[in-house]
């Protein structure tokens, strides 16, 4: 238990523990900046260090390596898109209102958290076969689930074309969005937003 010194104050161990979160958000966001931008096998802890104006030591007391900041930073960004992409579906709406909510909840990411979606673009396919990783490819498997049941109802109801391969749509729509990352700017005159409204006119309306 902490005893205060006369004349002074107990220690807040709330304060503490709230500047401890912020130092380990803060590292996160730089490693995940690096991460998406250098390459994650480019980036050292060093320079993660260097960039958050530490000592490369002192990463240590929040992350074990930085293969721990990596899979912090995509089990997080893969858990929580597949929350919302799981309500989405839970909610019930026609086909079309349903994909149309999916679209803007992937772009609504690629404005939140640019560098976590460039992460998870550029590092997926590199982390195949290993089994602390896992879970990126189940992630992904249940995301694609999600999107495949929504088009297929609205090809089953005569919303969408009867036509087109369902799978082969979904990978054109999902390349289509999350490539975007790579010249979409958060905070330019193009919101992710109006991104999403152009998106949806040519995916449902198309050029003609």
């Amino acid at each position: 238990m902490a005893v205060a010194k006369a004349g002074g104050r107990a220690p807040k161990k709330e304060a503490v523990r709230a500047d401890g979160i912020d130092r380990r958000l803060r590292l996160l966001a730089v490693a995940a900046e690096l991460f998406a931008t250098k390459g994650y096998a480019a980036t050292t802890v060093r320079d993660i260090a260097d960039k958050s104006g530490i000592l490369p030591g002192s990463i240590y007391h929040h992350f074990s390596s930085k293969e721990a900041m990596l899979d912090e930073i995509l089990r997080d960004f893969l858990s929580r898109l597949y929350e919302r992409f799981s309500e989405i579906e839970r909610q019930g709406d026609d086909p079309r209102e349903a994909l149309s909510k999916l679209i803007r909840v992937a772009f609504g990411w690629i404005h939140e958290a640019p560098h976590a979606v460039a992460v998870y673009q550029n590092e997926s396919d590199n982390l195949i076969g290993q089994e602390a990783f896992a879970y990126v490819g189940d992630y992904g498997l249940k995301i694609e689930h999600i999107w495949l049941r929504v088009l297929t109802a609205g090809q089953t109801s005569g919303v969408f074309r009867p036509d087109l391969d369902i799978k082969v749509s979904y990978l054109f729509v999902r390349d289509s969005i999350w490539s975007s990352v790579r010249w979409y700017r958060p905070g330019g005159q193009l919101t992710s937003d109006r991104l999403a409204d152009e998106f949806l006119a040519l995916a449902l309306n198309g050029l003609l």
